[in-house]
């Protein structure tokens, strides 16, 4: 088995040369290795890109293929019937000049690019935008949220359409949402940046906290933050933000980690690939037209992190608790501790709890527990002792009892899953 990754230069012609000698004409009869274009912008070190490549890969490596790196597959596709084809198939981010040229040459190809020109007229994988909207809707409503904002890229089909499914979901449950478009590069230019900054602070100036609020990409969510900051506003117990689509550098590496929706990009690619393949064989058998079929993907997870973990409600009495809880749940506390800390007898306090949460605080101290160690297990390579007592489970079998109990999986067990859905 050989898999090449032939990086491609800016100039076309040179992509021709390097495949010159091993130009193929698909219908030889002779040709029995699979070549196959990946075109997917790998310059851009983002998951929509590098994780739907390793998908293919993984797949490419199994069917014994020989993949090509060609950013430029749609100029090395040659522009007339009769010249040598480089390629069986084409994965691609795809652009409107591959799609005329496959289609007539009649090389499969399979989109993962959403808001590409020719999403239409080709197969493509996609993840399912509108659930995935959804999803952050409901998140964010089960943590008490009852006003809502959201912040998309222009010209990003694919967060219009969860923009859809955010505010569907927010509109079934009496809510309304407050929505503002940014260009989709930050900094594309001067003008593009300063466009941005106004957009997004005037944007907030309509807001009343509490609120919920859904950014398309990370870094939005990032300038969000600082912006909340600046405003003397508090993430997330004044606003809760589920930013894009989980881009660690920008989700991990500052406070408040950023809540965010874990896609499967790398299964992506590797359903991609398996459409490819069976595009190819139709290709060999019949010709095409290949028919603008499109699988789509559920979201992998929703990764919860500080900037929702918070429960929004109105009564102060409420907050003031909600708010002891997330900062102390770490050291040995109970319900009285949360009263005293409130200046409230702890059977008022029970009653509220019941009243806007509909449990008690002792469950809400474990709820809180639970979702830490969740992070700490899915992102770190802490043993689960430390993890048990930082949280405030204190000794590890405490922690294994609650989560057997409450997700019916040992800690252990529930990093295997986690890093299971990392991997496929």
């Amino acid at each position: 088995m050989i898999i090449a990754l032939v990086f491609a230069t800016r100039a076309a012609p040179v992509v021709a040369m390097v495949l010159k000698d091993r130009a193929i004409d698909i219908g030889e009869d002779t040709m029995t290795q699979r070549r196959v274009a990946i075109m997917l912008d790998l310059e851009w070190p983002f998951k929509r890109h590098a994780e739907v490549f390793a998908g293919v890969q993984q797949y490419a490596h199994e069917r014994e293929w020989y993949s090509v790196i060609d950013e430029y597959a749609d100029a090395a596709l040659p522009t007339q019937l009769g010249q040598p084809i480089p390629y069986h198939g084409v994965i691609a981010r795809a652009t409107g000049r591959l799609a005329s040229r496959a289609a007539r040459l009649g090389v499969p190809v399979v989109n993962v690019w959403f808001s590409s020109p020719a999403t239409k007229v080709l197969p493509g994988v996609f993840p399912d935008f509108r659930s995935m909207g959804a999803m952050r809707a409901e998140h964010l409503l089960t943590r008490g949220f009852r006003r809502f904002a959201a912040l998309i890229a222009e010209e990003e089909q694919g967060q219009l359409v969860e923009l859809q499914g955010f505010t569907s979901r927010l509109e079934e449950s009496g809510c309304a949402c407050q929505v503002a478009e940014v260009p989709p590069e930050l900094s594309s230019s001067l003008k593009a940046w300063r466009k941005t900054q106004k957009t997004i602070s005037n944007w907030m100036k309509a807001w009343q906290v509490p609120i919920g609020v859904y950014t398309g990409f990370e870094a939005h969510g990032r300038i969000v933050v600082q912006l909340c900051d600046e405003a003397g506003w508090r993430v997330p117990e004044d606003v809760a933000i589920i930013a894009g689509w989980n881009e660690q550098t920008f989700c991990e590496h500052s406070r408040p980690t950023l809540t965010s929706i874990e896609v499967g990009y790398a299964r992506m690619g590797y359903e991609a690939a398996r459409l490819l393949d069976r595009l190819m064989n139709q290709a060999e058998e019949s010709g095409g037209p290949f028919p603008a079929e499109h699988l789509v993907l559920p979201a992998q997870s929703l990764i919860v992190r500080e900037s929702t973990d918070f429960y929004a409600v109105e009564n102060e009495l409420m907050r003031s608790a909600l708010e002891f809880i997330a900062a102390h749940c770490h050291k040995k506390i109970g319900p009285g501790d949360v009263a005293k800390a409130v200046n409230t007898e702890t059977r008022t306090l029970q009653r509220r709890f019941q009243e806007y949460l509909n449990r008690p605080i002792s469950v809400e101290i474990r709820r809180v527990r639970i979702e830490r160690a969740k992070r700490e297990l899915a992102h770190t390579d802490r043993s689960v002792a430390s993890i048990s007592r930082s949280v405030g489970f204190g000794p590890p079998m405490r922690m294994y009892e609650v989560f057997r109990r409450e997700l019916g999986v040992s800690p252990s067990e529930f990093r295997r899953q986690r890093q299971q859905e990392a991997a496929s």
